[in-house]
């Protein structure tokens, strides 16, 4: 029988009930791209083909994060991030099922293009492939583009001969592209240097080579099932919470006593350890469960810390699937304050933010010394976080139907509830004038921004290059983040989070895991050939102001290109 939906419907009866069990039909990689071509919003998921249209106002982590995965098999990216009852609820959008290995296209988001039909047996099925589409799908339209594009019929996996789990002293390193007469063909070629580099280091980006890395990825996330890596520790949680009464303790007597600057590195360091908590139920890795685990992160983040645990998670999902790609990724969007890429020096678009991050006069000034601004920037990042926290609350960007949008009414409570304690409790009650009071903000918000070093410190100097929609899940966070090294005893300062590359892997993995978890990633890196990079803190950190020193240095020779051709009598285009 052929349902209203123009599926296949067959029923069983027996003496008490009747059961329709629904088949679902194979369809061609052309009526898939048909598809997208008309809007709708398909993804690939366990070899069934999702139609999430519907789902997307009511994903709670925000529908750029779907949109990223349009047209690509997400199968890796759905179990890393979701759990199996979010799983199992995403096959209510089945539509159809695929046959074999799926050839990803480039999603509409990322500048995919698709054409409603044509006539796929008069195009080489090979050459499709080497553009990232697949043989019944549409090439794109964009002009060849070094940022975007790569020729992978070129590339060949590496031999498997290197150590890939040493420690190497540096990430970046001095450019050696000559300026020529035009600025743009400048970043072209540093773009085409980066991908060079990186398809020297890492596997090749062909099916079949990702398809097998993606085989053994799911080998080595059952052998974390199976260690019980997923179980959360009752008893590091104790610890903590017995840390974190302790110093909003520890505050509260330092107030009482007048010693108001101890008192605010007090608070501030409740806060910098709160962080992490709520980055673990914000992930559903403390009690898997969805709302349980989203009232603790909101009670952490809103009630307690004043930010919004609802923009966190619109924000990170994005970061977790498109991990340092500069038009796609908030964590590395950072104009005019910064930029790690000389991609940034384009005028990019962001994608997440719909606008173009424009290199202007005051980013031209920012960047000539942001290896130097790096840290006094970092340690006011705080109060940006209220401001896009507010943002994100204000302007209702969260989801406003299903399981997700009771959250946006908490975290206003919450954020009321904050600004009492903090703001009248603690500010006008408990501190003598503004003078007082000025030094403690500035104290325990500078207190707590260690954090955003340790954060923004295992990505700001990996890999930004694009290697095409080929490229495996676990191969692109590999390649994009790095773990930092530290004896167990510190773990408590990092908060578990400097194992960044397995957090990647495996988002759900509660953070005190991680650890025990390496080396089965180790053995894994080396079976696959994909570098493991693990560096020491001060080592990590020079590499990332070697990268911004390296960005700046970029960027004066971009300078002197402009100001060449501007001599010569040329134009210098504008380059998105």
């Amino acid at each position: 029988m052929i349902g209203s939906d123009g599926q296949e419907s067959t029923f069983i009866n027996s003496t008490s009930t009747c059961t329709m069990v629904r088949t679902y039909p194979f369809m061609t990689r052309n009526e898939i791209e048909s598809r997208i071509a008309d809007g709708q919003q398909i993804v690939i998921f366990n070899q069934h083909v999702l139609k999430v249209d519907a789902w997307l106002p009511y994903h709670p982590g925000g529908e750029k994060a779907l949109l990223h995965m349009v047209g690509k098999d997400a199968t890796d990216e759905i179990q890393a991030l979701h759990s199996q009852a979010a799983q199992e609820q995403m096959m209510r959008y089945r539509i159809g099922k695929i046959h074999g290995l799926w050839t990803n296209f480039r999603p509409p988001i990322q500048g995919g293009s698709f054409r409603s039909s044509f006539d796929a047996d008069n195009m080489d099925c090979e050459e499709l492939d080497n553009q990232g589409v697949s043989a019944s799908s549409t090439p794109n339209s964009r002009s060849p583009s070094p940022v975007f594009d790569v020729d992978y019929k070129g590339l060949r996996r590496r031999g498997d001969d290197k150590d890939y789990t040493t420690r190497p002293a540096s990430i970046s390193s001095q450019s050696s592209v000559e300026p020529d007469t035009t600025g743009m063909s400048y970043l072209d070629a540093l773009t085409r240097e980066q991908i060079s580099l990186d398809i020297g280091k890492y596997p090749g980006v062909d099916l079949a080579t990702q398809h097998e890395i993606a085989a053994k990825y799911k080998d080595l996330h059952q052998a974390i099932m199976d260690q019980g890596l997923y179980e959360c520790s009752r008893t590091a949680y104790m610890f903590e919470c017995c840390r974190y009464i302790g110093f909003f303790a520890a505050m509260l007597i330092c107030l009482s006593y007048g010693q108001y600057v101890l008192g605010a590195v007090c608070l501030g360091l409740a806060w910098h350890q709160l962080v992490f908590l709520a980055h673990d139920a914000g992930h559903m890795g403390i009690t898997h469960d969805y709302q349980i685990d989203t009232a603790i992160g909101i009670f952490v983040a809103d009630f307690v810390g004043g930010l919004s645990l609802g923009w966190w998670k619109r924000n990170h999902n994005v970061h977790h699937i498109v991990t340092n790609a500069p038009e796609h990724d908030p964590d590395i969007e950072h104009m005019p304050l910064f930029a790690v890429t000389h991609r940034l020096l384009g005028s990019l678009r962001s994608t997440y933010y719909d606008r173009v991050m424009e290199y202007d006069a005051v980013a031209k000034f920012m960047l000539k010394i942001q290896a130097w601004t790096y840290y006094p920037l970092l340690a006011l990042g705080r109060f940006n976080l209220y401001r896009l926290s507010w943002d994100y609350l204000i302007a209702r960007r969260g989801p406003r139907r299903g399981p997700g949008a009771w959250h946006w009414y908490l975290e206003i409570v919450g954020q009321f509830v904050f600004w009492a304690w903090f703001g009248y409790g603690v500010m006008y009650k408990m501190l003598p004038d503004g003078r007082t009071r000025f030094m403690f903000v500035m104290v325990s918000h500078v207190t707590s921004s260690p954090l955003h070093v340790q954060i923004v410190l295992s990505h700001f100097s990996m890999s930004t290059s694009d290697l095409g929609p080929q490229e495996s899940f676990a191969q692109r966070m590999l390649r994009t983040t790095m773990d930092v090294d530290c004896p167990p005893w510190l773990d408590f300062i990092h908060g578990g989070l400097q194992f960044q590359a397995i957090h990647h892997l495996f988002p759900r993995v509660p953070r005190h895991n991680l650890r025990k978890a390496q080396k089965l990633v180790m053995e894994f890196c080396r079976d696959v050939g994909i570098p493991y990079a693990l560096y020491g803190f001060a080592d990590g950190n020079r590499a990332v102001i070697g990268r911004l020193a390296e960005v700046s240095r970029q960027a004066a020779i971009l300078a002197k290109c402009q100001q060449t051709v501007a001599r010569n009598g040329g134009v210098f285009g504008h380059h998105g």
